[in-house]
């Protein structure tokens, strides 16, 4: 079985690097290690004589004392049991070379670094304080001395503060690995003792919480605290332990600590309600048996931790993966970082086109759904209309009649008609436009490694959405040729065919100069001309998709950063890195992780090196 010595200065040393990494417990963030650890936390009143119980279990007077809330920050006390004979000193871990020897500065410092984080202004910090104390009169005991709780702020202090000390006690102790040290003076009602109370709250078995009773010496003459030290009254799973500390008369003489060991020794020994019960009374005993309990759970709770830390530092591994590296300083590894950064969009956008990601298939339904439904639409039944037909025809005829066809009617109702397609041609671009400028919208959002610059993200999705204007512009010029050379030239073979496909109808004649102004033939010449506009129409329907493709969907998927890498080969190391201006809160998450992470493994190595015995 590993020693108590090993078990307490693991934990010890898995604290102190709590401490220096930022993991004080209470922050849902971030996995915690603190609150994992097993501790004891020192919980009582003001004037409970709380600090006296410390100096006595430490052997020294190294605690500030005065009115008010002298406590403001936790401070996590390690006692480390020496060899007889060494000198006994104090090390803060805020300054881990330096020893001191003289305990009155070891008062000065406590007191000067709470001013470092708090202020003078009396407000009280989460943040700890520790302190190891090594001397051959402690045990092995980490003691984790908390503000004293009060009912009243003291001048200078919000009124909040009351509050705020409790929420900071509970903290600590709701965890069920603390073991609570509930310091209660002898000479006050236990029913209104605010460390029992609290007590009681989080523990309400008892089961964590160790009773102490200071003060007895000083209660009235014929009473006594028997009915709570024997467990009648205020039972708990462990007994309750009485101290007698120093007087504020003994405090004043600075009688020494040792000496006031003895005194409280004499004191259960020779009293004649306590005397059956010395050997379970005082600081050294109490020391003692905190000492033990919290070795037995620190056993019973380590495969626990460590589990907790191997699954801490898988997840803080797999979010550091997805936050991504920290952004490099030389003007080359930032322009290597960006165009990765492009390379990785312009992936996921070519995925989306051909098929990998959804989205894609949208062009494909503007082609086939959108431009046949368009085309539908055009209002060649009204264009063609006797009616209108008749009016075209008359005007292009002007006060010479035709003579055998209306070639000039023809030639004018064909290129308005025609006309009519450039309609369906600019929208099929500007539908396809849309589309891919969506999918760069979606594939900026996509790509995971972006979301940590906003200033690059908004540089590609710019860059990119000019390039699909210009490629939206040289569709619509492509489209636009095409209805165009439709109107250029028109297919001379298929009118041709017309007189003969009329011989075969059995109508072999032309039609006489009195049919020539009748309805019926000029709904012939609207059927015509309907004809030809439909066979234009399939033509378009197969020649419009081509375009758009070639000139946006093509181009989009083989040069759509390319101005925008041009651009970047002309920039400054400055200017690169202004692309590479991380979010704030990401970076700030990141260096959170980072020592997190380092926090976990530092303590999987420390549970790795020490040596247990199953």
């Amino acid at each position: 079985m590993a020693t108590m010595e090993s078990l307490i200065g693991l934990v010890n040393r898995i604290q102190r690097a709590c401490t220096v990494l930022g993991d004080y417990g209470g922050d849902s963030a971030l996995p915690t290690l603190w609150e994992a650890l097993p501790s004891v936390a020192v919980v009582g009143g003001q004037s409970s004589g709380k600090s006296s119980v410390l100096e006595s279990i430490v052997g020294r007077d190294f605690l500030p004392r005065g009115s008010g809330i002298v406590t403001r920050r936790p401070l996590v006390l390690q006692l480390h049991k020496t060899e007889p004979g060494l000198q006994e000193y104090a090390e803060f871990l805020h300054l881990p070379k330096k020893k001191f020897t003289d305990f009155s500065m070891v008062r000065k410092e406590i007191q000067e670094e709470t001013d470092r984080v708090t202020g003078k202004s009396k407000q009280i910090s989460p943040v700890p304080i520790h302190l190891s104390i090594y001397s051959p009169n402690v045990v092995n005991l980490t003691l984790i001395d908390l503000p004293g709780i009060t009912k009243v702020a003291v001048e200078g202090q919000p009124e909040s503060v009351v509050l705020e000390i409790e929420t900071m006690v509970r903290s600590y102790i709701e965890k069920p690995n603390c073991l609570i040290l509930a310091i209660t003076p002898a000479n006050q009602d236990l029913a209104t003792s605010d460390a029992v109370k609290l007590s009681r709250e989080v523990d309400p078995t008892g089961e964590r919480t160790f009773g102490v009773l200071t003060k007895l010496d000083l209660m009235d003459k014929g009473t006594n605290a028997l009915d709570i030290l024997e467990g009648r009254s205020y039972p708990l799973q462990h007994p309750w332990v009485g101290i007698v500390n120093r007087s504020q008369a003994d405090i004043n003489k600075n009688v020494d600590m040792i000496a006031a060991r003895r005194r409280e020794h004499e004191f259960f020994a020779t009293s004649p309600d306590y005397g059956h019960l010395a050997t379970k009374m005082g600081s050294e005993y109490l020391a003692k048996l905190l000492s033990k309990h919290l070795e037995s759970i620190i056993k019973s709770r380590i495969p626990g931790i460590t589990s907790l830390i191997n699954r801490s530092i898988d997840e803080l591994e797999s979010e550091l993966d997805h936050l991504g590296r920290p952004v490099a300083v030389d003007a080359g590894a930032q322009l290597y970082t960006i165009l990765e950064l492009c390379r990785s969009f312009d992936r996921i956008f070519k995925e989306h086109l051909d098929g990998g990601r959804p989205g894609g298939d949208r062009i494909y339904g503007v082609f086939d759904n959108q431009l046949p439904a368009a085309l539908r639409k055009l209002p060649f039944d009204r264009h063609l209309s006797p009616q209108n037909v008749r009016k075209v025809v008359s005007e292009a005829d002007g006060y010479q009649p035709h003579l055998i066809a209306p070639e000039q009617g023809y030639r004018r109702l064909i290129d308005s008609a025609l006309n009519y397609f450039r309609g369906p041609a600019e929208a099929s671009v500007d539908a396809v436009h849309f589309v891919l400028k969506e999918l760069v919208r979606r594939s900026i959002g996509e790509t995971q490694e972006l979301k940590r610059f906003p200033t690059l993200q908004s540089e590609i999705a710019a860059a990119a959405n000019e390039a699909l204007e210009r490629f939206r512009d040289d569709g619509k010029k492509t489209t636009m040729r095409l209805v165009e050379m439709e109107s250029s030239y028109l297919t001379v073979d298929f009118f041709r065919k017309l007189p003969q496909d009329m011989e075969r109808g059995g109508n072999p004649t032309a039609p006489s100069a009195a049919d020539r102004y009748t309805e019926g033939h000029f709904r012939r010449i609207g059927s015509n001309v309907s004809s030809y506009v439909g066979m234009v129409s399939e033509t378009l329907k197969n020649t419009i998709p081509k375009a758009v493709v070639h000139c946006q969907v093509k181009e989009a998927k083989r040069s759509l950063l390319d101005h925008f890498y041009a651009q970047l080969g002309k920039k400054e190391g400055k200017q690169l890195a202004q692309l590479l201006d991380e979010d704030p809160m990401l970076m700030e998450r990141r260096q959170q992780c980072a020592k997190r992470l380092e926090l976990y493994k530092s303590a999987r190595d420390e549970i790795d090196s020490a040596s247990w015995t199953r």
